[in-house]
């Protein structure tokens, strides 16, 4: 199959975790660990943009020697190690009291949500089974009706409305004096959209989401971190 375009090659690659380089037990594909380092070795920084928080992000970053920055909590967290810290472009704070608010209205809701909520510093997540219908209904008509509600394949995320992936790594690019026509990224959930519009080229892995799938610009006939290893084949190919 062709992965990329005729002619064109990144020169960055930015990649979501859960879901991507991870199964559906969040369980890391070590052929994609491989695939991944394959880059940075042939020089194509490797930037991680996730729903995930930036503790777990920087363990995965310094665990692989990656090079570029990353992009946590959907673009409202974002670090590099030469910034001299973080990016922190929200106060996750009003999420969290949104959460508490809905689950005086919503009966069994947990407003403490998921486990990696004690290390959010711009968004609170719910757990993906609660009842997203209803908890879109009364965010709607409360005095938090400004945030967004994204559910992906872990969690449902309160957020402002001006975080993203989209949004995260435009700061990024900006910061570090990329372009985004060099830009390949993957993903698999529909927080990877805002990303998915910002760079130039775009891979659903198998598994998607099927509004990511029609999204992509290429669907990987492959699950999950199984993706890895023959894209990273066809963009060396041509190096």
């Amino acid at each position: 199959m062709q992965w990329l375009p005729d002619g064109w090659r990144p020169k960055i690659v930015a990649v979501d975790i859960d879901g991507t380089l991870t199964d559906g037990k969040k369980q890391l594909d070590p052929n994609a660990m491989i695939a991944v380092r394959r880059l940075e070795a042939a020089g194509i920084p490797v930037v991680l943009s996730t729903g995930n928080v930036r503790a777990i992000t920087y363990g995965l970053w310094r665990f692989l020697n990656l090079s570029g920055p990353i992009c946590c909590e959907n673009g409202g967290v974002l670090w590099h190690n030469s910034w001299g810290g973080p990016i922190v472009r929200a106060d996750g704070s009003e999420a969290k009291r949104a959460a508490n608010w809905l689950a005086e209205r919503i009966d069994g809701l947990d407003p403490d949500g998921i486990q990696t909520n004690q290390w959010r510093e711009s968004e609170w997540c719910l757990f993906p089974d609660e009842d997203l219908e209803a908890v879109q209904h009364h965010i709607q008509s409360s005095e938090w009706s400004h945030l967004s509600v994204v559910r992906t394949g872990f969690a449902i995320h309160l957020m402002e409305p001006h975080l993203s992936k989209g949004t995260g790594l435009e700061v990024m690019f900006e910061k570090m004096g990329w372009s985004p026509e060099d830009l390949l990224c993957v993903g698999d959930a529909p927080n990877d959209l805002p990303m998915f519009e910002f760079a130039h080229w775009s891979v659903a892995v198998g598994g998607a989401f099927e509004v990511v799938q029609q999204a992509a610009d290429v669907n990987s006939p492959l699950p999950h971190g199984a993706t890895f290893g023959p894209l990273v084949d066809a963009i060396l190919s041509e190096n």
